[in-house]
Order: structure tokens, then sequence, then C-alpha cells
């Protein structure tokens, strides 16, 4: 681990940290992490500000959406970690539905600074996250991440994470319903 991955930090997110990670766009589209939390026509009608005021609401809600890490005092990387419940776009998806009856923990995005990419900082917060979950109570964590061959794809495109990283940190692959997507859980 290099100098600059000794100095993050990886904690609960905080309102003021998530907006800085996900920038004035809101991270890819507007989204500001709420894809998977609501349908794709709300999705699509709150693009931008309306997704924005949700994750607020979100966040004022209770327990912490996700993990925010910082290199000092700037936030450099997020990872949404909640319960499976909390996502009902999931559930009606192919990929990403069930695979069983366990109430998991799901890792549904990830956003990291440019600066910070290819250093070995989604591991840290996939390790981060299930520390997170376990401690709310969870008996597995699952990602969904994408398996490509491609050494140049682009890691913003990425936002589900890779499944090296996942394997990394202690998931394995429980089911693959998509060539390039397979459901990985880590058991807590």
């Amino acid at each position: 681990m290099d100098k600059t991955m000794q100095a993050i930090a990886i904690r609960p997110a905080n309102w003021d940290g998530f907006a800085e990670v996900m920038g004035e766009n809101g991270g890819c589209g507007g989204c500001w992490c709420m894809l998977w939390r609501q349908s794709a026509a709300e999705m699509a009608a709150q693009k931008g500000a309306g997704n924005k005021a949700a994750m607020r609401a979100v966040f004022d809600g209770g327990i912490a959406p996700g993990l925010v890490a910082w290199n000092k005092e700037r936030p450099v990387g997020w990872i949404s970690v909640a319960p499976r419940t909390v996502f009902p776009r999931l559930a009606r998806s192919r990929v990403m539905a069930p695979v069983d009856e366990v109430p998991v923990w799901i890792v549904s995005c990830f956003l990291i600074d440019k600066a910070y990419r290819r250093q070995g900082l989604s591991v840290a917060m996939l390790e981060a996250a299930a520390d997170f979950a376990r401690s709310h109570g969870a008996r597995a964590l699952e990602g969904y991440p994408l398996e490509t061959e491609n050494p140049n794809y682009t890691p913003l495109y990425a936002w589900v994470g890779l499944a090296p990283a996942f394997h990394r940190a202690g998931f394995s692959e429980i089911a693959r319903r998509s060539e390039n997507r397979p459901v990985m859980r880590r058991t807590l």
C-alpha cells in the first residue's frame, strides 16, 4: 500500500462529504446514488435536483447510506451500502434479483476520485462496508460488479465495482445470470 492509501480514512458518510464526492452533477448523470432506490420512471423524473433532495432525505433519516473515504480533510470516494430492502428496484432486475432468502446488505455503487483509482481504494472500501454492515447486524454483504477483460474499461462506468476488487475483499461468486455480472457475496 502506498503512502497515499495509508492516509485514507473510511467512515460513515455525512452529507457534505458525500456531496463533494458526487460533484456538481451528482455522480453519473445526476443520479445522486438513487438509481436502485426508486423506479426507472422516478429516477428519470427526479434526475438532478430531485434525486439530490431525495438522497438528502435519506441522509436525514438515520443510518448513513454508505461510507466516504477521506484523505485528510478531502473526501475522495463513496460506497453505497445498505440493506437490500432499501433498493426495491433490485428485486425487478433479472441479474440482481434475490438469490435466496438470506437478508443481505448490498453494495450498489462506488464513486472514486480519478486521482485515487487503481490504488486499492475500492478493496479498502469493500472491507469497510463489510465492517459497517456487520456492525448493523448484517449476516451477508452482496454486490453485482462488472467483470470485463477490457483493461481500458472506463472506471467511471464501473460504478457497480469490478469483480477482481470484490474477490480481493473476500467475496465469492454465488450466482451468474449475466455473462459479465456475477452475483458476489461475503458472509459476515
